[in-house]
């Protein structure tokens, strides 16, 4: 008996490789065109990472004329997720990543590279674990659990290195028809890679990230199918990669220790690998030391956090972009009002020690990304917002003409558009005072008594007719009126002669309507309020 005869028993069913090299041909695609892919498990939430790397699979596959596709990696059942499929491609959705290709529901897909639920792929694994077996390459383990410890404790105790390698692969050279009589006789058994490595060899690889890393041969007899017939990730990323013509892996840097197991799969087969872009870890600083952003500590490793934030999906895109390439912040400088696809995306430019995640910096990079956004944009995404976390806002926003005034203000025709919203969480508290007439009043400088003259004197004055110039010609005539310097810079001269100037007596007319010391601008809130509410609220507060 031969190899080719236990692969038979094996995989009595299974057809040949070229069956499905056949069936799926390499893409039709320009030179230099990228295929990337973004394959999730579905055993919880999409981790912040998992977003990262999909930034720069889109923008690769973008700008290369290439293709990104969705493949999901559910070979382990234990750990599988009710809907976790769809929370995957609703997550994804929602940050405006939507595959050229792969899964796009629970059990939808697209595209001819199909299937792209890897535990729908079962035969085709199933018919190249029989041609490595066939070749030698491959062979059944009997080990037990216990013989796997028993071995692991003689290796640490003899200074080894722990694995199933070389003399310690105990069942790598049982003969043919001792093998076929085991599984004939219904032992348990895992399909283990024959390794032709030796670890005092070594291969070289380039990384899209981190240049030419060098690395010791791979000599584990690693595990390629386990015991309940399905494919470990090393041996399925090798398969799916190459039948989906997959041109660079994108993962994360715990992958790499991986890449000499992954290179002698390839090798094995005679495939070409794809280029491996490693990118590093993102991180967070926790009493002034760094580690890795968690799913278990950080809130903000989750991606549906900043759905539950109100932070819109663009802003987060562009701050990842941003710690993803040094020069993305410049070229956004440069270009404040271009879409990000346009920028040029390079790995050579990725840092290779780690991102820190910084959400300060997040919510800068959000007022930014909220202040170019049109009042119609702000209130789509707020009402669509509120409407799943705040009952009280999504009240607020019934009156669609009124809510578009107010957060028209200071926005579409404004030289400098307001920047005070970061977040859709912030609105309520942001505009409230348009909805309700304020209580407590803190005017700082200005005691009760004189703030009442100034509304007194303001009300008698007051038109909403009034255009923007003579509405602060009138705040004028009232400070000069009650003794305060009509400009700021006659104050600033001789302060001693005054005691305040027109911007007091404007605060306090900003107080007394808003309950704020600082608001955008007044006119235009005065404006929106409507002649009927600012009368009412000057009113009440003179009685």
């Amino acid at each position: 008996m031969d190899y080719k005869d236990l692969a038979n028993v094996i995989y009595p069913n299974a057809k040949s490789i070229e069956y499905y090299e056949e069936m799926y041909k390499p893409r039709n695609l320009p030179q230099g065109a990228e295929v990337t892919r973004f394959a999730p498990s579905p055993t919880g939430f999409v981790h912040i990472g998992g977003l990262y790397q999909c930034i720069i699979n889109r923008a690769i596959a973008k700008q290369t004329g290439g293709v990104f596709f969705l493949r999901i990696e559910d070979t382990d059942q234990k750990r599988k997720i009710e809907n976790g499929v769809e929370q995957i491609i609703d997550a994804l959705r929602k940050f405006d990543f939507v595959p050229d290709e792969g899964m796009i529901s629970e059990n939808e897909s697209k595209g001819d590279y199909g299937p792209y639920k890897q535990s729908q792929r079962r035969e085709i694994y199933d018919a190249f674990a029989k041609y490595l077996i066939e070749q030698g390459r491959a062979y059944p383990c009997f080990a037990t659990p216990e013989e796997i410890e028993e071995i692991r404790k003689k290796q640490e105790a003899a200074g080894l290195r722990t694995g199933f390698y070389g003399v310690w692969a105990k069942y790598r050279n049982l003969p043919v028809d001792e093998a076929i009589e085991r599984i004939k006789n219904g032992e348990s058994f895992v399909i283990r890679l024959r390794s032709n490595g030796r670890e005092d060899r070594k291969i070289k690889v380039k990384d899209s990230v981190r240049g030419h890393i060098e690395f010791p041969e791979n000599d584990q007899d690693a595990v390629l199918i386990k015991a309940d017939g399905l494919p470990v990730y090393h041996f399925a990323h090798v398969v799916d990669d190459h039948l989906m013509r997959t041109t660079l892996v994108v993962r994360g840097e715990e992958w790499i220790s991986s890449t000499p197991l992954h290179i002698e799969l390839f090798q094995a087969f005679g495939f070409k690998p794809p280029k491996y872009a490693q990118v590093p870890n993102i991180l967070k600083m926790e009493d002034g030391k760094k580690r890795k952003i968690s799913k278990r500590k950080d809130p903000e490793a989750a991606v549906d956090y900043y759905h539950e934030e109100g932070i819109p999906s663009d802003a987060v895109n562009e701050y990842l972009m941003n710690i993803i390439n040094s020069s993305f912040e410049g070229w956004r400088r440069a270009n404040p009002n271009k879409d990000m696809s346009e920028f040029k995306f390079e790995l050579s430019k990725m840092g290779v020690s780690g991102a820190v995640f910084d959400m300060v910096k997040l919510l800068d990079v959000s007022k930014n990304v909220i202040a170019k956004y049109s009042a119609r944009q702000v209130y789509d995404y707020v009402n669509a917002w509120a409407k799943q976390y705040d009952e009280e806002l999504a009240k607020m926003l019934e009156n669609e003409e009124y809510a578009l005034k107010v957060l028209g203000i200071e926005r579409e025709n404004s030289k400098k558009p307001r920047k005070d919203l970061s977040k859709w969480s912030e609105v309520k508290e942001n505009i409230i005072y348009m909805y309700e007439e304020p209580t407590n009043y803190d005017f700082d400088k200005i005691s009760g008594e004189d703030a009442k003259k100034v509304i007194e004197e303001y009300s008698k004055v007051y038109d909403y007719n009034n255009d923007k110039q003579t509405w602060f010609d009138k705040i004028k005539d009232v400070a000069e009126k009650l003794g305060y310097a009509r400009e700021v810079k006659e104050y600033k001269a001789e302060p001693e002669k005054w005691p305040g100037h027109v911007g007091d007596v404007s605060t306090v007319i900003r107080v007394v309507l808003t309950g704020r010391r600082n608001t955008p601008d007044m006119y235009e809130i005065m404006q929106v309020l409507g002649k009927d509410e600012v009368e009412k609220r000057l009113q009440n507060f003179i009685a």
